[in-house]
């Protein structure tokens, strides 16, 4: 059943040509009912059928929870404001900071593509969240981390860097072609597949082979 709400997502509120996720369609214009406070806004600006970048956000998570790398990729793109500024025709479209994330962005005729409120913490912390807990995996509970990428085909490993207190942890993480997932800190194998964080001043070395790609 999540499934196949995200494939109605993607279908549906997935705007590749706008580069823009909607919150949903149609937007509240025509309607009898009161929707209440959402309605106050334009038909296709923020909450109103625009793009609010926090449900944005959470429906890439939504895609990288269920392992689709390529959608969840592909709407963490969509949403990074870099890919709003590549040339001077989407600077023009765009029209705010690209250093920024934009808490929402216009679905509307003639402004479709086009920023909106900026500087907002709010969405930046969610993709945050995104791209170092959804895609690259990296989830700490107490003084365990672990990791469990949900990494694009064309990615055949990364490194991070992780520092802890006076610690500090060096990751370099690789997929082979076969095998099982493991986790080595300084050589030593780990069958939990977590490193214990330690504030004792170390430089580890942390080595995770995922394993097979998933087909």
């Amino acid at each position: 059943r999540a499934r196949q709400a995200l494939d109605s997502l993607y279908t549906h509120l997935v705007r590749k040509d706008a580069k823009l996720i909607q919150l949903l369609d149609p937007p509240f214009d025509k309607t009898t009912e009161d929707p209440g406070y959402i309605r106050g806004y334009v038909p296709g600006v923020r909450e109103n059928g625009g793009q609010y970048t926090h449900a944005a956000v959470w429906a890439a998570m939504a895609f990288a929870q269920q392992g689709d790398a390529v959608r969840a990729w592909e709407l963490a793109g969509m949403i990074n404001p870099l890919n709003h500024t590549r040339d001077p025709a989407a600077v023009q479209t765009y029209r705010v900071e690209p250093y920024v994330l934009a808490a929402d962005v216009y679905a509307v005729s003639p402004h479709v593509g086009r920023g909106g409120w900026t500087w907002y913490t709010g969405s930046a912390g969610w993709m945050y969240r995104l791209l170092v807990e959804s895609l690259l995996g990296i989830r700490r509970q107490g003084d365990r981390l672990s990791l469990a990428p949900c990494l694009p085909d064309h990615w055949p490993s990364f490194e991070l860097s992780y520092r802890f207190g006076r610690s500090f942890y060096e990751f370099v993480v690789t997929r082979s072609a076969q095998g099982q997932p493991t986790l080595q800190v300084d050589g030593i194998p780990q069958p939990d597949l977590t490193v214990l964080l330690r504030d004792d001043g170390h430089h580890y070395r942390v080595t995770l082979d995922l394993g097979a790609a998933p087909t």
